[in-house]
């Protein structure tokens, strides 16, 4: 089939290369205005009990929470200077009503001397005012801060704007400019890179090609979804970042292997289909297994992950129909004129020589002349228990930091130093009497009296941890009660704060007891996590499993790759772990560590170096399998692939790093976390998983790596996808054995 898709991208070339400008302007028109239909927040399961409290209260009692807190701050003058005072009347005067469902100065006439006083820094050069927006939703309510925002500043007072919403505006907006900014940094440096991998222009630019069409099919599949779900802004900036990063992946092998087999002297009309075939057929195998990893995110009832879920599954779908379609079309034009620009020619077409005149029998010994790569096949061949229990103590001693894990929510500590949204959460904290002090917001449904109300908010307001409580809102059924703490919403007394509320004896006459807030939002983001990752790990690995026994044919090969996944992946995490939470990192990176680490973000990391990692394990094995098919021969055919493929792997690898790190180098620390934390899944499993503990596993397991009882060896004969294709380019019987199996 793949060989057929070669053959009609070649013949009609130009029709498909047509077809592909028309869609990318299309997309550049339409698509690009997903950036103006995605959602800011995301982060909390709407079945979860918090969010059912907030619902309730907001639909029965209306919305009251503080949207924004506005701190205002003069190091000249005092609250009471009149030109401060001014200032703050300004605001309550210009402010549109329309936007402001209320707010709270310490102006304002019938406050007392306790709730005034709450409002005024203790120094008394400053003020916040508490801001509770107009809207029904959040989206409604961003919409009007973003409206007002401007309006906020307070002239010659120091104005910084914090809250749910200003902080949320500050992360999603941060995130887009960091986005931007990390590929104008990536871009020039990948170029860069491509021109010295291929040695010329021409060939260094098909990949960003691929990246570029990938980029905006995807983001117009994500602005379709717009009307039928829910898109956080974080799909768009993950699938950018990850639909260039995959693009150069794939790019990169189908130009290697489409250089390779003009190399060996086949015309462009063979040479295309023949790169469809193989590393076409990689490719595909890879696509898949990356979306099945991002599929095991719609598992999640967060919209934040169902929402990146999708996305990372159209970007990698567009990555695949660029590099399957659009890329041979592109190859079947450009033909031989693919070295057209090139530099180091004579150091690379001796290199070229070499390796069509050694062929594709040559040992891995007499294969020295070829370069590192294939001392290292070989050594690994002779010493493969030494790398196994090296690499493999390795892996466990960089996991074990796992152990130390600490989960907390994002929140402004994640923003940069110089946020104002962070600057005024930190002085709100800092310099006020009450600024410390958080909230669990309780809902009490059903016809409760006034006197049970009053007795269960001294009750609460006698639990451990607990400031104070009180009965803040009562309506026809529904009742609100508020429970202040001190300190941040993931710390573990507020944890557990929030646990002895819900387990609290409910009112007399109570129907339900709903208890939200944001630290209640914490506790049940991440049992929602839990609940749902044994199904999300479940269907990953067990769709990976079928997948790879239909590519390679073999039982053992399909385990060993999900093993070598998770030793890879938990290595990662322990890196993370220890640089970010433990805060290792923290000099080198410039951030300041939170002491935690927010389950959304391990989830995320988890996923999509689980998709890598099995991209990588799809393009050293399907070589091997390749050699294997003609040879059968397992100890040379586990060196030669790694010969052969370790060269385009390392490319491959350093490439996405580039792009990985370039977004680590965002302000945000979240965003630094997902960068560097999958640019170091990469770097492990590219060189010591792949590199080594993937052949030396091989070469110890011999023949078994090609096991396959006798039912599913029948079942892979008739649905299996094996390098036949290869063998109807070729001819007949030049790849027409099915591989030795052992069994």
């Amino acid at each position: 089939m793949l060989a057929g898709l070669g053959r009609f991208a070649y013949r009609w070339r130009f029709l498909v290369l047509l077809a592909t400008a028309l869609f990318a302007a299309f997309s550049a028109v339409w698509g690009t205005g997903v950036f103006g239909a995605v959602s800011d927040g995301g982060f909390e399961p709407p079945d979860a009990e918090s969010s059912r409290a907030s619902e309730v209260l907001e639909q029965e009692l209306g919305h009251d929470a503080v949207d924004v807190v506005a701190v205002y701050r003069s190091d000249e003058m005092r609250i009471d200077n009149p030109s401060f005072a001014a200032q703050i009347d300004r605001l309550r005067e210009d402010l549109p009503d329309d936007r402001i469902a209320s707010m709270r100065t310490y102006l304002d006439e019938g406050l007392s001397r306790t709730e005034r006083g709450i409002l005024i820094s203790e120094d008394r050069h400053a003020t916040y005012v508490p801001i509770t927006l107009a809207g029904d939703t959040d989206a409604e309510r961003m919409h009007n801060f973003e409206a007002i925002k401007d309006e906020l500043d307070a002239g010659p007072l120091e104005t910084r704007l914090g809250g749910m919403i200003g902080i949320q505006h500050d992360l999603s907006t941060q995130a887009e400019s960091d986005v931007v900014r990390a590929e104008l940094i990536s871009l020039p440096v990948l170029l860069l890179l491509l021109v010295v991998i291929f040695g010329g222009v021409v060939a260094a630019l098909m990949p960003l090609a691929v990246g570029g069409l990938a980029i905006l099919g995807s983001l117009t599949l994500l602005r379709a979804l717009t009307h039928v779900t829910e898109v956080s802004v974080f799909a768009v900036n993950v699938a950018t970042i990850l639909g260039l990063g995959l693009a150069i992946d794939y790019g990169l092998f189908m130009v290697s292997r489409f250089r390779e087999e003009l190399a060996r002297g086949a015309p462009v009309s063979e040479a295309v289909p023949r790169t469809l075939s193989t590393a076409g057929r990689t490719v595909a195998f890879s696509g898949v297994t990356v979306m099945i990893a991002f599929g095991g995110l719609l598992f999640f009832p967060q919209p934040i992950l169902r929402s990146i879920g999708f996305g990372g599954i159209a970007v990698v779908l567009f990555d695949v129909l660029a590099a399957l379609v659009a890329l041979p079309a592109l190859l079947s034009v450009t033909g031989r004129r693919i070295d057209a620009l090139r530099l180091f020619a004579r150091r690379r077409r001796r290199r070229e020589l070499l390796r069509a005149r050694a062929g594709r029998h040559a040992s891995p010994e007499a294969g020295h002349r070829l370069g590192g790569w294939a001392r290292l096949a070989h050594s690994v061949m002779r010493r493969p228990v030494l790398y196994l229990v090296t690499v493999g103590a390795v892996l466990v001693a960089f996991a074990s930091s796992l152990a130390y894990t600490e989960l907390g929510s994002t929140d402004e500590r994640y923003l940069p130093q110089d946020s104002t949204s962070r600057q005024a959460m930190e002085s709100l904290e800092e310099d006020f009497p009450a600024g410390g002090i958080g909230r669990i917001d309780v809902a009490v449904t059903g016809g409760v009296a006034e006197e049970e109300l009053a007795d269960f908010a001294d009750r609460l307001a006698g639990l451990k941890g607990a400031e104070s409580a009180e009965v803040s809102r009562t309506g026809e059924d529904v009742a609100h009660l508020t429970v202040a703490y001190e300190g941040s919403a993931d710390d573990p007394d507020t944890s557990a704060l929030v646990r002895a509320v819900r387990d609290a004896p409910p009112p007399e006459g109570a129907e339900q007891v709903l208890v939200g807030g944001p630290a209640a939002m914490q506790i049940d983001n991440v049992a929602a996590i839990v609940d749902a990752l044994p199904a999300t790990l479940v269907f990953v690995v067990a769709v990976t499993l079928v997948l790879l026994f239909l590519a390679f044919g073999s039982v053992v090969l399909p385990v060993k790759a999900v093993v070598m996944g998770a030793l890879s992946l938990g290595a990662s995490l322990g890196v993370v772990v220890w640089g970010f939470q433990e805060g290792h990192l923290a000099g080198l990176l410039d951030f300041t560590p939170v002491g935690t680490i927010d389950p959304t973000f391990i989830v995320l990391i988890v996923i999509v170096a689980f998709g890598l990692a099995m991209d990588y394990e799809l393009f050293l094995l399907s070589r091997v399998r390749e050699e294997y098919a003609e040879t059968g021969d397992n100890a040379h055919s586990v060196a030669t692939g790694l010969q052969r493929t370790g060269g385009i792997i390392t490319s491959a690898a350093v490439l996405l790093v580039v792009v990985l790190a370039a977004m680590g180098l965002s302000d945000l620390l979240f965003l630094k976390i997902m960068g560097m934390g999958l640019a170091m899944a990469v770097v492990v499993d590219a060189t010591l998983v792949r590199a080594l503990l993937v052949p030396a596993t091989m070469r110890l397991l011999g023949r078994a790596n090609w096991w396959l009882p006798a039912p599913l060896r029948r079942l892979h004969d008739r649905i299996g996808i094996t390098e036949g294709e290869r063998a109807a380019v070729d001819g007949p019987g030049v790849r027409d054995r099915e591989p030795a199996r052992a069994g």
